[in-house]
């Protein structure tokens, strides 16, 4: 499925994410796979977030995340999806941008 988002590639915008922002997607790209937790600090809406491997394909998802609760994944992963939207993704999905 495509979706539409800003993707944020490097430490400071990902550190800012969605901090004190109005309602919309964003996509994280990490250097590299790894565990990376979620933090919704000053984001004032509820979020769903995808974790994908590297191909792009989502391993885990976390549903209803409110704001200024703390995530951290399962499993590793390449990419992070965080949307205030309803968008019909299920686990093992493959995404694009």
């Amino acid at each position: 499925m495509k979706i539409e988002g800003k993707v944020l590639k490097n430490w400071f915008t990902q550190g800012i994410g969605l901090m004190f922002s109005k309602k919309r997607t964003v996509i994280f790209e990490l250097r590299k796979e790894r565990i990376e937790g979620i933090h919704m600090l000053f984001v004032f809406f509820p979020l769903d977030v995808y974790f994908l491997d590297k191909d792009k394909r989502i391993i885990e998802i976390k549903q209803g995340l409110k704001p200024f609760m703390f995530y951290a994944p399962k499993q590793k992963a390449k990419y992070i999806v965080e949307t205030p939207f309803d968008i019909p993704l299920k686990k093992g999905d493959y995404v694009e941008w």
